[in-house]
């Protein structure tokens, strides 16, 4: 059990708040790290792991024309998959991953290259990361770096 994720789980319980998650490259990590902490089920809605680019789009409501023009791994198609996931699952808080964990690039872009975002009802912040390593180590630092963005949001909140 992570660190990041007790805090998170206890800051969610200290304001009585929700999370979702959407993921990509972190295929369910997020969650799975998340729900581990004893008390999760009383902050975490859900998830859902949007590996496809079409899942993205009829499960989160990312629109298929960004998509289509920006790609999967793009900070705005981040950003739609925290608001969609929040939205979907009547969510205070909506936590999404997108990257390339390797070995090889993906649309161009290279291996490492991570995007973690936060929605809450008053929108949402993108952070972009470049995490060394294979592909379990991206996995890995994706997970701890959207779960202190979030701790961020929620500490700022407080």
């Amino acid at each position: 059990m992570s660190a990041e994720a007790q805090s998170v789980i206890a800051a969610l319980r200290a304001c009585d708040a929700t999370v979702a998650t959407a993921e990509s490259l972190t295929g369910g990590l997020l969650c799975s790290t998340l729900v581990a902490v004893p008390g999760a089920s009383a902050v975490v809605r859900g998830g859902v792991v949007a590996y496809a680019a079409e899942v993205k789009v009829s499960m989160l409501d990312v629109p298929a024309d960004l998509v289509a023009r920006a790609g999967t791994v793009d900070p705005d198609t981040t950003r739609a998959m925290a608001i969609g996931v929040r939205y979907r699952l009547a969510a205070d808080y909506g936590l999404a991953t997108t990257g390339v964990a390797g070995p090889d690039p993906v649309e161009g872009k290279p291996v490492g290259l991570v995007f973690v975002a936060v929605a809450d009802r008053g929108g949402a912040c993108v952070r972009r990361l470049e995490l060394p390593g294979d592909r379990p180590e991206v996995r890995r630092g994706a997970t701890v770096a959207a779960l202190q963005l979030l701790l961020e949001v929620l500490c700022a909140a407080a």
